[in-house]
């Protein structure tokens, strides 16, 4: 398993962006048998922190970040080109170098150079902040210290989110393609491209239909998603998703009353714990479901 994540972070960082500064993350985690069994666990795990961010980015979406996502392929086709497969690729990739960055800059590594090396990934650059500490008497501040440090990995998950809603699609210049099979060509696969875009999350093929089930490409649709009502201070795509996962995907929005057991009451108790009473209560939840009489697509 920790092959195939190595393999596959190389390749989507890559892949991700055309970042003139990507292909040194493919030096650093290929610069030898020590290194790969060095970075392997950080690679694994940086690839995992993507993914879990990537499903709450996602999670009251048509396309909510699916177990499968992280396959290269499905039924035996290649994955679609499309912005969905471009945003795991950079949010896998930022997983990985903020794993990386953060386990270097704690001393895990020997050799690390991570003072002078440069951010692979545009969104762990962007998410750096700048943080001081004061000095002085009784709080003062006539001295400060400052340095950089990396933010919480949501900010990370927030910047690639923004950079996917308004994802590019270029053209392939099919001429530089018809070239590049050439033995005598030297071009680079960023030239076939048109326009270039350095910073931009790209994608070369529209997204299909994530309303309706499809096991062919490996969508599960929206039926039996979850979805909220009369809900405050949420974000749009939470204040939206009856309409965007149920309404527009042909499905009816169906109230179900569930029972939730939660803590309640809770005292503290010297020394020292804390005793809670278990309460009951009845909560109202929303559902997406095929209206009678129509059956599924």
């Amino acid at each position: 398993m920790g092959n195939l994540f190595v393999l596959w972070a190389a390749v989507g960082i890559s892949c991700a962006t055309f970042s003139a500064s990507a292909w040194s993350v493919n030096n650093f985690l290929i610069t030898g048998p020590k290194a790969y069994l060095t970075y392997t666990t950080s690679v694994a795990l940086g690839a995992q922190s993507g993914i879990e961010e990537c499903k709450f980015q996602f999670a009251w979406e048509r396309w909510n970040c699916p177990e499968n996502a992280l396959q290269l392929s499905t039924h035996n086709r290649l994955r679609s080109a499309t912005r969905e497969t471009s945003f795991i690729h950079a949010i896998s990739s930022a997983g990985v170098m903020y794993t990386i960055t953060k386990n270097c800059s704690m001393g895990d590594f020997e050799n690390c150079g991570c003072d002078e090396s440069r951010n692979g990934k545009t969104a762990v650059k962007a998410a750096l902040k700048r943080t001081c500490k004061c000095h002085g008497i009784s709080g003062s501040c006539s001295i400060q210290t400052c340095w950089l440090q990396l933010a919480d990995f949501r900010e990370m998950g927030d910047y690639l989110k923004a950079k996917y809603d308004r994802a590019l699609k270029i053209e392939m210049d099919k001429r530089q393609l018809r070239s590049g099979n050439s033995a005598e060509s030297h071009w680079a696969p960023s030239e076939a491209f048109l326009p270039s875009a350095e910073t931009e999350l790209i994608f070369l093929e529209e997204s299909p239909d994530y309303c309706t089930h499809n096991s062919s490409l490996g969508i599960y649709g929206t039926e039996g998603r979850e979805c909220l009502q009369n809900s405050h201070n949420t974000s749009r795509w939470e204040r939206c998703s009856c309409g965007s996962l149920c309404t527009e995907c042909g499905l009816q929005v169906e109230e179900r009353r569930t029972e939730v057991t939660s803590s309640c009451n809770c005292k503290f108790q010297w020394c020292c714990t804390v005793k809670c009473d278990q309460c009951r209560d009845v909560v109202k939840k929303y559902y997406c479901t095929r209206s009678p009489g129509k059956g599924s697509a």
